[in-house]
């Protein structure tokens, strides 16, 4: 069984950072976790990437192509698609070779797929989907990472728009699925305060503050009870935050993410044998 994290969020909410960070936290806990870049308007990553799809297909070329001339998005969409398409060369890279048994893959790989921050590719389109399927059969286990900025996510309404936003892909990936918060470490105290309280938000009381005092609010005020309590009632969306400097923290985030993909449970159980205590132990 191989193991597989689909890191993904809008465009600047830390998905190359947080797969760095989890790379360099396995290298210090003697773990090998990689890294596949899928992103092909990358421009800097500080992980060294084991497969770069900027190798088999950029931005740039379906922006350039005399008979595309697709802009950023739909370029964005048109590299995942021809990406999907070339799967071949995607398995050749992480199964080595095109046989469909995978004799001599490499067994317990862990890998960090870093994927583009373009949300609409996982919130309504369907190639994060395919991928998803495509991995699963070549044995891998896969779970989704959705990285949100909590710099954007101290206040009612930003923190509904992104709930949502990770409902949209939850219920579109169609995987199992968790939540992170990044970049808490650059909060100030004042917001780390106010992050606390949508950590174990009470919805309705969030959408009190939304309804009271704008028009807005006041107009729409049935539509957004009925988000909260869909929120509360249902329990379906958590955010874990994430402090890149609190090494505790990064591996607590590792830890969930491995129970939810059952990684190490086949692994063989370390037995010590005891000598019994000597009698004048016992005294």
């Amino acid at each position: 069984m191989r193991f597989a994290q689909i890191i993904v969020g809008p465009a600047g909410s830390g998905k190359s950072t947080y797969c760095s960070l989890m790379q360099q936290y396995a290298m210090d806990s003697k773990r090998n976790i990689q890294v596949v870049n899928l992103d092909p308007a990358a421009e800097h990553f500080t992980y060294n990437p084991l497969t770069d799809i900027r190798e088999l297909i950029h931005l740039d070329d379906a922006m350039e192509d005399e008979e595309l001339h697709y802009g950023p998005n739909g370029g964005l969409i048109f590299c995942l698609e021809f990406l999907i398409e070339n799967q071949e060369w995607l398995k050749e890279q992480l199964c080595g070779g095109e046989n469909e048994l995978m004799v001599g893959e490499p067994d317990d790989d862990y890998i960090l797929f870093d994927m583009p921050g373009q949300i609409e590719l996982f919130t309504h389109l369907k190639m994060g989907r395919q991928l998803v399927q495509l991995l699963e059969s070549w044995n891998f286990r896969t779970c989704v990472v959705f990285c949100l900025d909590s710099q954007f996510m101290v206040d009612g309404a930003k923190f509904i728009s992104g709930t949502m936003a990770a409902l949209s892909v939850m219920a579109n990936m169609e995987q199992p699925h968790i939540n992170v918060l990044t970049k808490v470490d650059l909060l100030s105290s004042d917001a780390r305060k106010q992050l606390d309280m949508y950590l174990e938000p009470d919805a309705h009381s969030l959408m009190g503050e939304l309804t009271i005092g704008t028009g807005f609010g006041e107009k729409y005020a049935k539509l957004t009870e009925a988000i909260g309590s869909l929120i509360e009632d249902f329990s379906l969306v958590r955010f874990f935050p994430l402090d890149s400097q609190d090494e505790e923290s990064v591996g607590d985030l590792l830890l969930q993410i491995d129970n939810i993909l059952q990684y190490g449970e086949d692994a063989d159980v370390n037995v010590k044998d005891f000598d019994e205590p000597e009698e004048t132990e016992r005294d």
